[in-house]
């Protein structure tokens, strides 16, 4: 499965999405829906709502708040369901959490729009005005910041502080979204696509509690090994890297401004140090399972020492690549004089937060369907990436924002919600968006996984010609800020 290409990930996500919407026939639309069914019990003992979100993480709140607030699904039904328990945050705890999100402009935007984001602003999120990505294998670089670094590239945010947000929001919209915690599902029933004498018209929903309930549109937010997915029958494309990542609350040797994400690409993986205060950042360290292994066990100052080597040594560097290198990015400043940006060093790391090391797996996986009759698919259950972008909560958050608008309008012209031909519109477009992202992770995550000469060269030349493109760096930006 390692050797899947951007070809193969193409092939099984996006094969319908060039199907033009008005020349779906029937037989297409039903194609898409389910091949069976199970009579439930008495429909009539049911509640009957118009949306339920299985899944109450960042992407599943998001998606209740963003509904519950939207004008056109006013009077709309709609349901939370989460397994575990609400989280509340009544002061913003002491120390920070090893779990982070990178928050693009355009998911703070979404963010904003449903009234969380001033509650995320109120607790704390630390905003960073440039990144500079490197490689450990030659001295190349690129930077990324905005215009006299006076906007955000992006904002670093605790998980647990965007779902207590948007929990905090959704406590206010009680009238237009129900929310069952501690509510684990069962059984999916699914419904035919067209019409059976006594077949069940909406999903119905089997709790643990035994409670059924059925809606008209299940939106599966729940996660990457999503049930709501596998029990659609959706297909998916996954593979797991081979690499874990290490996760470290860090404290720095001196407070600095701290307004820089730092990546590095290690034969091994990549390391990110990204900022949480002027005196901490946060470690994210993809590896090997086994040296992920090795540096859970070792003491405080060893692991402090290897991640600070991590970011310095040079060990990784051959003289025929420095030489290579030098001489092209000489060519290149002979014809772009003005391009290009300085070296900065990181900060050095002088302690980690107690009990703050942890390590997971990662992996990478895309469902070919993002919907199917009366399902969407949203978050990390529709797609899962590498971190080494920070691309994965926004492009949940992206789903949320383009599926709303599609729901929305589908009310607006009373229209049945769970209907194909406009989650048809949902899938298309956020396919359209998400594969060629998730594309690009792979394929740094390949290229920059090997210290073998003719890759090093590839990527070091590639690097320093992109560094010196102001205007393409300008486009990698607003693509990865939607």
């Amino acid at each position: 499965m390692h050797n899947l290409t951007k070809a193969t990930l193409t092939f099984h996500g996006i094969g319908r999405r060039y199907i033009a919407l008005k020349h779906l026939s029937a037989a297409k639309i039903i194609s898409r829906g389910f091949v069976c069914t199970e009579h439930g019990e008495d429909s009539g003992r049911n509640e009957v709502y118009d949306v339920v979100i299985s899944g109450g993480g960042m992407v599943g709140s998001a998606m209740a708040c963003s509904l519950g607030m939207d004008r056109n699904l006013e009077g709309k039904k709609i349901l939370l369901l989460e397994a575990g328990n609400k989280k509340v945050m009544d002061k913003v705890p002491d120390t920070y959490s090893t779990r982070v999100s990178s928050i693009s402009p355009g998911s703070a935007t979404l963010l904003n729009g449903i009234g969380a984001w001033e509650h995320i602003t109120n607790m704390r999120c630390k905003p960073y005005q440039k990144m500079q990505v490197w490689d450990a294998c030659s001295d190349a670089l690129i930077t990324f910041d905005k215009e006299n670094l006076q906007d955000e590239m992006a904002y670093i945010v605790e998980n647990d502080i965007i779902v207590a947000a948007l929990t905090k929001r959704l406590d206010s919209l009680s009238d237009n979204v129900k929310i069952q915690y501690r509510s684990k599902v069962v059984r999916y029933t699914w419904p035919m696509s067209y019409q059976v004498a006594d077949s069940i018209p909406w999903v119905q929903v089997t709790l643990a509690s035994g409670e059924t309930l059925q809606t008209k549109l299940l939106i599966g937010a729940d996660g990457p090994n999503s049930m709501v997915r596998q029990e659609s029958g959706i297909p998916a494309v996954k593979w797991n890297y081979d690499q874990s990542a290490v996760v470290a609350v860090l404290h720095l040797s001196e407070p600095t401004e701290n307004n820089v994400a730092w990546q590095r690409f290690l034969p091994t993986g990549p390391i990110a140090m990204l900022p949480l205060s002027d005196t901490e950042s946060s470690l994210v360290w993809s590896t090997s399972h086994r040296h992920a292994e090795e540096l859970l066990q070792l003491d405080e100052e060893s692991f402090v020492d290897a991640i600070n080597s991590a970011f310095w040594s040079n060990e990784n560097q051959s003289e025929l690549i420095e030489t290579a290198g030098s001489l092209f990015r000489s060519t290149l400043s002979v014809l772009m004089p003005s391009a290009g940006s300085a070296r900065q060093l990181p900060p050095s790391v002088a302690g980690i937060g107690p009990k703050s090391r942890v390590m997971f797996p990662l992996g990478m996986g895309h469902a070919s369907e993002y919907i199917r009759h009366r399902v969407a698919l949203i978050g990390d259950a529709a797609h899962r990436v590498h971190p080494l972008a920070g691309q994965g909560a926004n492009l949940g958050f992206g789903d949320v924002a383009f599926l709303t608008q599609v729901l929305s309008q589908a009310a607006f012209n009373g229209k049945d919600l769970g209907a194909m031909q406009h989650l048809l519109e949902y899938e298309t477009e956020r396919q359209r968006h998400n594969l060629p992202m998730m594309a690009a992770i792979d394929l740094m995550k390949r290229l920059y996984s090997t210290n073998a000469a003719p890759a090093v060269l590839l990527r070091t030349f590639g690097l320093q010609a992109t560094n010196m493109l102001p205007s393409l760096k300008e486009q990698i930006m607003a693509f990865a800020s939607k």
